[in-house]
């Protein structure tokens, strides 16, 4: 139990054979998948810039596209705004 068994050996040289170049499978994919996290961080800083650069709805509000602001007053006050008397 102290030393290991030459099967043991074995199968640790097929593990970093198979992860370190023993086939082009595995590095392809890890390359495939650092391509991915630089696009998703690359798409995530634009996104930000697009969100700072558009400050068309204030207050963090959102109006749908023809919107228009009604002139609302309260019952009882003048159309200028003052209470009527």
């Amino acid at each position: 139990m102290g030393s290991m068994s030459p099967l043991h050996w074995l199968v640790v040289l097929a593990v970093v054979l198979v992860l370190f170049g023993g086939g082009s499978k595995i590095s392809g994919l890890m390359g495939d998948f650092a391509k991915g996290i630089k696009s998703f961080k690359k798409n995530m800083a634009e996104d930000e810039s697009l969100e700072h650069s558009n400050t068309s709805a204030p207050n963090g509000q959102i109006q749908s596209p023809g919107y228009q602001q009604a002139n609302y007053t309260a019952p009882n006050t003048t159309p200028t705004g003052t209470p009527r008397s």
